[in-house]
């Protein structure tokens, strides 16, 4: 099988929850899930760093035992600890803990009790009948699996665009060590940074295709060649993962770059562009009548019919067409603007660093400033901050801060925002802190009203500065709460309180549609880790993808502001 790092965090992630189902220790769970988020954030391949004599243990975060546990994988395809677990527990029942309302316990009362190994098995029973009449179950929770499992079904079609990313990497990086390669480039919805990713469409320039085609094939982590002929050859991965690798000929990689990276729609209307200009726009360039006059690049492409280059994040066809003939082509916002991350879990909480390890991972960013904003009491099965616990935090980064200059360190918390839309802790800590960041962690099912009516009521707490994954999603695994984005949205821009894109890549939350309302209505927001370990803060690219393509320049996010000015803009908030 592939040994990609994909893989190896794969293999890591399913051990965690083979062991969960089974009840084990919740620090041997959460190890084996900080193992798979250290994998998936490591950017050469852990396969050619042990070929190469590299030293695991000296990458931050993999000590003895882990650097063996990789070493293995790599060596065999396969995971010792997760095989003997699989060997008691059906791997099956791990799909099972995507479905909204099964726990690792209640999917062992469904194995014990009613025999159930399998998603198939889950809806007969649940159609039957059977499920409901289990202690702790009932037709609600019947109702939110059957939903879940159609939920799952969808998943399998797409893969997570972090999932997708470290395929992505492993395969352009295997295939850069095919001497006479030009240029390399994965174009499609993965270019323009979509959530979600189908397949995988890899353009290259080559001196000599059938070389390249030949390598491509011999790639360890496929598991079907569908086709390899004299322009493009398809392949499927272990995990279903589509790969299409095409030739293109450097004098028209501009168009195709253009063409397979898509969207669809938005390739249409630059067709209608160019059908108007008597001009005609494939793959393989632009013409005039039978002559090429562009296609080497993008910009080429675009000029030809007289537009400025459009960034691949907004090719959607949701108006970046029009805009860029007016002018008003958004400049978005680029990685080397954010200058801090502002929610952020330590030990304190259910985080897996202290303070001061975040820190110090924020200062090697090149950040000016973190939120430390652990959850309060009622919000974390690990054991959350009650309100002492709050004043001694607050204490310790004070004391903390005295160390740093140039860096500071904002006193915050994430604060459980209760079914009747208060908060979880009182005004008299609130006041105390530099940021609050509240959330909804629990009744979902609440109806569009109430819920509405709970996040507003919340935010109207003059203490209340940022909203936390506003829609409370997790794709592929849970939908969005039933919420008026519109009302929220108008209510955040008249009490100053700003949204959250959680950069979670579970998460992403806000979707880029959302993003764009927000941006529209003026309402500014926070690209934010939601990092509960060092490797978490990585993730800050993902939010910024979900930024950009929900339009949003500098000016729209508040982590763009130096400390100074974050600080008076978070001070007029609470007035």
């Amino acid at each position: 099988m592939a040994v990609t790092n994909s893989d190896i965090a794969r293999m890591f992630n399913e051990t965690a929850d083979l062991l969960e189902i089974k009840g084990e220790n919740p620090f041997k769970v959460r190890a084996y899930r900080n193992a798979a988020r250290i994998v998936q954030n490591i950017a050469k391949p852990l396969k050619d760093l042990i070929e190469e004599g590299y030293e695991l243990t000296k990458i931050p975060g993999i000590g003895h035992d882990l650097s063996e546990y990789i070493k293995e994988i790599v060596k065999t395809g396969k995971f010792s600890k997760l095989e003997r677990l699989k060997s008691e527990i059906p791997p099956q029942l791990i799909d099972m803990l995507a479905i909204e309302g099964l726990g690792p316990k209640r999917i062992r009362t469904l194995y014990e009790r009613l025999h159930i190994t399998s998603m198939e098995d889950l809806r007969r029973a649940a159609t039957a009948g059977k499920i409901e009449k289990l202690p702790g179950f009932g037709p609600v929770l019947v109702k939110k699996i059957l939903k879940g499992i159609k939920l799952a079904k969808k998943a399998g079609e797409r893969f997570r665009l972090d999932v997708a990313e470290n395929y992505a990497r492993d395969l352009v990086s295997y295939l850069r060590k095919i001497p006479g390669i030009l240029t390399i480039e994965v174009a499609g919805s993965f270019r323009r940074k979509k959530e979600t990713v189908g397949d995988l469409d890899i353009l290259v320039t080559a001196e000599n295709w059938e070389k390249v085609s030949d390598h491509f094939v011999k790639y360890e982590g496929i598991k079907e060649t569908v086709s390899k002929g004299p322009t493009r050859s398809s392949v499927i991965l272990d995990s279903g993962l589509q790969i299409d690798l095409r030739s293109v000929p450097k004098e028209s990689y501009g168009a195709a770059l253009h063409y397979f990276t898509g969207s669809k729609s938005h390739n249409i209307e630059i067709r209608k562009l160019a059908l108007q200009k008597g001009l005609k726009i494939n793959e393989y360039g632009v013409f005039k009548d039978e002559q090429k006059i562009a296609g080497a690049t993008e910009s080429e492409v675009y000029k030809a019919v007289g537009l400025d280059y459009i960034e691949p994040e907004l090719r959607e066809n949701r108006g970046e067409i029009e805009a860029v003939q007016k002018g008003d082509l958004p400049s978005l916002v680029e990685p080397d603007e954010i200058r801090g991350d502002l929610h952020i879990h330590t030990r304190y909480s259910d985080g897996a660093n202290t303070i001061e390890e975040m820190a110090q991972a924020a200062i090697d960013r090149g950040y000016e400033y973190i939120a430390i904003t652990d959850h309060s009491k009622r919000m974390s099965i690990a054991g959350g901050l009650d309100e002492k616990a709050v004043l001694k935090q607050i204490e310790h980064i004070q004391k903390l801060n005295q160390r740093y200059k140039g860096f500071k360190i904002l006193k915050g918390i994430e604060v459980d925002i209760l079914e009747d839309g208060s908060l979880d802790l009182s005004d008299e800590v609130l006041k105390e802190l530099d940021i609050v960041v509240a959330a909804i962690h629990s009744k979902f099912s609440l109806s569009r009203e109430k819920q509405t009516y709970r996040l507003l009521k919340a935010m109207d707490n003059p203490y209340f500065i940022i909203v936390a994954h506003p829609t409370g999603r997790l794709i592929a695994q849970r939908q969005p709460y039933d919420i008026d984005m519109q009302r929220v949205i108008e209510f955040a821009k008249e009490r100053g309180v700003i949204l959250e894109i959680n950069a979670q890549p579970q998460r992403l939350d806000l979707n880029d549609i959302y993003i764009k309302m927000a941006k529209d209505a003026g309402v500014k927001m926070a690209i934010s880790t939601d990092a509960h370990d060092l490797f978490s803060l990585e993730y800050m690219r993902y939010g910024l993808y979900q930024a950009r393509r929900g339009w949003c320049e500098r000016v729209d996010i508040v982590n763009t502001k130096s400390l100074s000015e974050l600080e008076k803009f978070i001070k007029d908030i609470k007035r």
